[in-house]
C-alpha cells in the first residue's frame, strides 16, 4: 500500500544499544494513537534523542517502554497562556512562593503520588531514575510551588534548545499547578522560548491555553528551536519577572 493508507508494524528497540536511531515519526500507528516503538532503555542519550524528535516514553508498571509521537501534537504558546480573574487573584493574594530547580526529587514524587480516580501511575520508579538523571546532566527541570515552607505544588519537563517538553504536574492546594505553569511561562517568554509541548490534550491544559498543532508542523519546529541554545541550568526564577 502507498500514500494514506501505508501501513506500519511497531518497531523495537534494543535495550543497551542507545544510539539506536527511532523509525520515522509518520510511521506511528493511529490506533493507539501516536505509539511509534517499543522496548530499548530510558539511558540518557536514546531519552535526548526521543525529545529532539518529538517523541515521549509512556508506559504502565509492567509494560514494555512504548514510545510516542501523536497528531496532532497539543502545545502551548507561553505568551497564550489563559489567565483567568479568578487565577489572577490566586497568583496577587494566596501567599504562594515559587522556586525553579530547587526539589526536582520532590516534584517528581508529587506527580507520581496519588490522584483522585486514578489507579497507578506511569512514572514508574525507572521513569523518576531516568529524569533525577537528566536533571543532574541539566536538561530536566521542575517548578516548585510552596507555602509556608512545604511543597504544594508543581511541575517537571524538559528543555531542549528553546523548547520546553511538559511532562507532569501536581498540586496538594488548588490553583498551586495553574501557579507552577503561569509562572513557568512567564520566565519562558522573558527567555526566548516560544514553545512548550503538552503531548496530548487535558481539559486542565486545554483551559489553559493549549492547542493542536499537526505533527509535521511540530517536528518543523522542533528542528528550528532545538538547534538554538538554551537557558543554562539550573534555571531561577527571577525576581523582577511579574507573573500576574
Amino acid at each position: 500500500m502507498s500514500g494514506s493508507n501505508q501501513v506500519y508494524s511497531l518497531t523495537w528497540l534494543h535495550p543497551g544499544r542507545s544510539d539506536e536511531p527511532f523509525p520515522p515519526v509518520e510511521q506511528a500507528l493511529r490506533e493507539p494513537n501516536g505509539l511509534l516503538a517499543a522496548g530499548g532503555d530510558l539511558s540518557l542519550p536514546r531519552l535526548l534523542n526521543a525529545y529532539r524528535h518529538g517523541i515521549f516514553p509512556w508506559y504502565e508498571a509492567g509494560q514494555p517502554i512504548l514510545w510516542w509521537s501523536p497528531d496532532p501534537r497539543t502545545v502551548l504558546y507561553p505568551d497564550r497562556v489563559q489567565v483567568r480573574r479568578s487565577l489572577r487573584k490566586t497568583l496577587r493574594n494566596a501567599g504562594f512562593r515559587v522556586t525553579f530547580d530547587q526539589a526536582f526529587a520532590d516534584v517528581i514524587k508529587g506527580c507520581a503520588g496519588p490522584r483522585r480516580g486514578v489507579h497507578g501511575t506511569w512514572i514508574t520508579y525507572g521513569m523518576q531514575q531516568a529524569f533525577l538523571q537528566m536533571h543532574r546532566a541539566g536538561y530536566a527541570h521542575s517548578v516548585e510551588v510552596w507555602r509556608d515552607g512545604a511543597l504544594v505544588g508543581g511541575l517537571y519537563g524538559v528543555g531542549l534548545g528553546r523548547v520546553f517538553f511538559g511532562e507532569s504536574m501536581f498540586s496538594r492546594e488548588r490553583d498551586a499547578s495553574k501557579v507552577a505553569l503561569v509562572s513557568l511561562c512567564r520566565h519562558l517568554e522573558h527567555w526566548g522560548y516560544p514553545l512548550i509541548d503538552c503531548q496530548t490534550p487535558s481539559d486542565h491544559i486545554l483551559r489553559m491555553g493549549a492547542e493542536s498543532m499537526a505533527r509535521h508542523r511540530f517536528s518543523a519546529r522542533l528542528d528550528q528551536l532545538c538547534a538554538v541554545p538554551g537557558r543554562p541550568a539550573p534555571w531561577s526564577v527571577d525576581e523582577t519577572l511579574s507573573i500576574v
